[in-house]
């Protein structure tokens, strides 16, 4: 039977009992029906599981004792920061689901020249919670114990003047001189850029050349960016990084 995992956004102490955060309590008494005495998997984003067993459950209040802890799953030796041109509604969030579960370390929202999305900072705010929920979800289904950090959504200009260089800088382009499958290696930090819906205009392309990002094409077709992003993503960690 596969134990139910939530992602509790408090440290853990073996021993002790806590509520489940609302929205999984909802699910775990409402919508999975489970009782006193069932087992789950716990974890805060630390690295570690923890078992955990029900306690009580009073409507969508559920109380869990927290038992032994555990190693989580290892992750993967590529450390990839995604910096993702927004994209609206469900394609974002199908983008950070998708990166979360191919081992992503941290995800950067840009707003671009040809963003569909803008955003005031209310939005922004608000936006940024979703997107960190989103990818707690991701976490709970794909077994990661470690949560990917969501960074605030950010001007993608603000990010290419500000962001610190580290490791290796590659750009998604169609037009773009290598191919991502066929670089020799890449390093073990990789900051991958992805344009919007609209792609990244030639200025910032430009731009990004110029703060230290290499041009790579995926293949003769134009991705969506919801698609772009998911595939560059596969290429990386099956070549170099833990899906080989």
């Amino acid at each position: 039977m596969r134990l139910i995992r939530v992602h509790c956004g408090q440290p853990l102490v073996p021993g002790a009992e806590i509520l489940l955060p609302e929205a999984a309590g909802n699910h775990v008494a409402r919508v999975l029906r489970l009782r006193a005495g069932a087992p789950l998997v716990l974890f805060d984003g630390s690295g570690h599981d923890y078992a955990g067993e029900i306690v009580e459950l009073d409507g969508d209040r559920v109380r869990v004792r927290i038992g032994s802890r555990s190693a989580g799953l290892r992750e993967s030796p590529l450390s990839i920061s995604l910096v993702q041109g927004v994209s609206r509604g469900e394609r974002m969030d199908w983008t950070l689901q998708k990166a979360t579960e191919l081992g992503v370390r941290r995800i950067q929202p840009v707003i671009a020249a040809r963003s569909v999305v803008r955003l005031d900072d209310r939005q922004a705010e608000k936006r940024l919670r979703h997107w960190q929920a989103v990818v707690a979800s991701a976490c709970e289904q794909c077994g990661r114990s470690v949560l990917p950090e969501v960074r605030p959504p950010c001007d993608l200009s603000r990010h290419l003047a500000e962001a610190a260089r580290e490791g290796q800088r590659l750009v998604l382009s169609p037009a773009g001189p290598a191919s991502l499958a066929g670089l020799p290696t890449v390093a073990q930090r990789v900051e991958l850029l992805v344009g919007p819906e609209g792609g990244l205009d030639d200025a910032e392309l430009a731009s990004a050349a110029a703060a230290g990002y290499a041009p790579v094409r995926l293949g003769p077709r134009v991705l969506r960016t919801e698609t772009a992003g998911v595939v560059a993503l596969t290429v990386l960690q099956a070549l170099w990084g833990d899906l080989q």
